[in-house]
């Protein structure tokens, strides 16, 4: 059908869904006028005398012959218009066999026929299309919780009020409590609670202060807060979001591309199979009727919509959880995984590193120790580099700005602090390096079990390490534990930070298999390596570091990827907060879409195979027969709807924590040296 699910998805993103529904009910209206004339012919034939007999011999009454006529026409001209149409542009779909149908029993003088046809089929569209706008208006109402209007501070300190389109990078503007944000920024004064779950599906608040990153459409709840704009528009998270569900509703899964390539062989194989019983038929008439009957009793709505209404609502129900699917397809991979490799920092971890221990040399103070290594660490935004530069700050501890600074990704840095020149990093790096490691000779200053630990040389020589935890993610272990009850087998951690720090964290999680001290190429190389074994992999990773391991995983899952251009777009499917639960639950709806994928199919087919046997031995006629389509489509997409109440349980279960007072799911333990 032309007013379909699909077709709907694949308009113009930009295209105003208000607009759409307007559409839909002027046609709605219009089609209720034409029932309502169909509904009076009948009831004109019930009260009111024939006095016409037709050209077969039977009596006809005039007047509900021309009412009847103009609601047949008013019925059947959408469906005749939409068949035009896709003749004019060269193609082949189902809306031509009903089309064909009403024409034909117009033909035949059988008015009534024809509009009740038209009637029913356009009613089976309605449904369908009020279904598929339903979603877009779900996904559309996410911008509307983007105010229009906007508190702009000025030069002097003032304020003054601007519509939304009129903000720029770099303006501040000031939100106060209860008010929605207008666009992504960055918190430069004040404190707040911050309710994201618009964007990241998360239903407990966040705490935001000056530094941290705030998003368009979520709400400020508690203080003010003066925000420098970074993104507005289409451009904001929220923007993002919407565009990329849209995104995803014009993908396709192979099973909807394979029922593409084979529709345009279908509508002329229903019309062959109606002319055959139409030229075998003895009596014209009555075969007219039944190949009228198989016009419409093969228009098959049911099949069609049985994937993409399915597609749909899971994209819906992911959605509202905070998980960006950007293809259908990686929805579909999601249930045939057997291997997911997991990066330890910031995923499985909370990438949050502490510093808890230091060991200066002998001739070396504590604090001269942290304030050379964070010195020279203090352009860097790895979590180690973050963690010591914090404590230092803490312990109010003066930091001179290198003149020089190099990152080696996942080695450490080379910084020229003052006349000195500083390296931290591995005790391996640092040695390649040509630094002066023989102060590990001693046992007090080898590594420990279960610490990253970063050592810190001066002009080549070892002045001692700081050591560094990062504590695991709470319902990580759980996760873990769920995914394997899915009957994925081959859980791989991976990490950068050395075997000891790995074999704990993978221990505490349960993983199966364990790499660490890895390189990003490396990454690549262990993916790569599970995929000749045959397996499907899932790669899960923050979506910074991870950028090139997650686009060679069959999927590529980004966490916590709100406000990350790199994160959702080198993941396949990005979720918009750190909560690893939405694992297990992307598999299990996966496999549940799946399962009513495969209900709607069996139920289309069967619809087809019952109805057209009796469409042509004449038991079912064209009215049943519409009246039946209308049913078989309301079935196939009620049946999809289930999907989006799929996973309630997760949302129900954050709504018990927000009554803490606070996250603590992502609270750091306090630095200690």
């Amino acid at each position: 059908m032309e007013i379909e699910l699909t077709a709907q998805a694949g308009h113009d993103s930009t295209e105003n869904v208000e607009a759409q529904t307007g559409r839909v009910s002027f046609l709605l209206l219009a089609t209720l006028v034409g029932g309502t004339l169909i509904l009076a012919s009948f009831l004109t034939d019930m009260f009111f005398e024939e006095s016409i007999r037709d050209s077969a011999g039977k009596l006809r009454n005039p007047h509900a012959d021309v009412i009847a006529l103009l609601g047949a026409v008013l019925l059947g001209l959408p469906l005749l218009w939409q068949a035009l149409v896709h003749l004019y542009r060269g193609e082949s779909r189902m809306n031509e066999l009903v089309a064909m149908a009403v024409v034909a029993a117009i033909a035949l003088e059988q008015y009534q026929m024809a509009g009740v046809v038209a009637f029913f089929m356009i009613i089976a569209n309605l449904i369908e299309t009020r279904t598929a706008l339903g979603a877009r208006a779900s996904i559309a109402s996410l911008v509307k919780l983007t105010p229009q209007e906007a508190q702009r501070i000025t030069g002097d300190g003032g304020e003054e009020n601007v519509t939304i389109s009129a903000l720029r990078p770099g303006d501040v503007i000031r939100v106060r409590p209860g008010d929605n944000i207008p666009a992504d920024g960055e918190v430069v004064q004040g404190e707040s609670t911050v309710n994201q779950a618009s964007v990241t599906g998360e239903s407990l608040a966040v705490d935001k202060g000056s530094g941290d990153e705030v998003f368009g459409g979520t709400s400020n709840l508690t203080g003010a807060l003066d925000i420098r704009v970074t993104k507005v528009g289409a451009d904001t998270t929220l923007g993002r979001v919407q565009q990329l569900i849209l995104n995803a509703e014009r993908t396709k899964i192979p099973l909807m591309r394979l029922i593409d390539r084979y529709a345009g062989w279908y509508t002329p194989t229903i019309l062959m199979l109606a002319g055959v019983v139409l030229f075998f038929a003895e009596d014209k008439s009555d075969g007219m009727t039944r190949a009228i009957a198989m016009l419409v009793a093969g228009c098959p709505c049911a099949l069609v919509l049985a994937t993409p209404t399915a597609m749909v609502a899971a994209l819906s129900c992911a959605a509202r959880l905070g998980i960006l699917v950007k293809n259908v397809v990686n929805l579909e991979y999601a249930r045939s995984l057997t291997a997911i490799v997991f990066d330890k920092t910031g995923t499985l971890t909370t990438g949050e590193l502490s510093v808890t221990q230091m060991k200066p040399a002998p001739d070396i103070d504590g604090a001269d120790l942290l304030q050379i290594a964070a010195s020279a660490e203090q352009l860097s935004k790895h979590p180690a580099a973050k963690a010591m530069v914090s404590v230092a700050r803490e312990a109010k501890i003066v930091l001179t700005r290198p003149d020089k600074f190099e990152e080696v990704s996942g080695r450490g840095v080379i910084a020229t602090v003052g006349s000195d020149t500083v390296m931290v990093g591995r005790s391996s790096w640092l040695k390649d390096q040509g630094a002066d490691m023989s102060l590990m000779d001693d046992a007090a200053f080898q590594e420990t079990e279960g610490l990253s630990m970063l050592y810190v040389t001066r002009n080549a020589k070892c002045l001692g390490w700081v050591g560094l935890e990062d504590r695991t993610r709470d319902e990580a272990r759980a996760a873990i534990d769920a995914l394997r009850e899915l009957g994925i087998k081959n859980l791989t951690m991976v990490t950068g930070d050395k075997w000891s720090v790995a074999k704990r964290v993978a221990a505490e999680m349960g993983c199966t298999e364990v790499q660490a001290e890895v390189l990003p190429e490396e990454k690549l190389e262990l993916v790569d390596d599970l995929k000749r074994r045959g397996h499907c992999v899932c790669v899960v990773g923050d979506g910074v570091n991870d950028a090139p391991a997650l686009a060679a995983g069959h999927l590529g899952i980004a966490m916590a990827a709100a406000g990350s251009d790199v994160a959702i777009n080198s993941a396949s499917i990005a979720l918009l907060n750190n909560d690893l639960s939405r694992l297990p639950f992307l598999v299990k709806l996966s496999r549940q879409t799946t399962r009513v994928i495969s209900q709607n199919l069996i139920f289309g087919v069967l619809f087809i195979l019952v109805v057209m046997p009796l469409a042509v031995t004449g038991t079912l006629t064209a009215i049943p027969a519409a009246i039946l389509h209308t049913f078989a489509s309301a079935v196939v997409i009620f049946n999809s709807a289930r999907l989006v109440r799929f996973g309630e349980e997760l949302t129900t279960h954050e709504e018990l924590l927000a009554d803490s007072p606070a996250d603590l799911t992502n609270a750091a333990p306090a630095p200690a040296v």
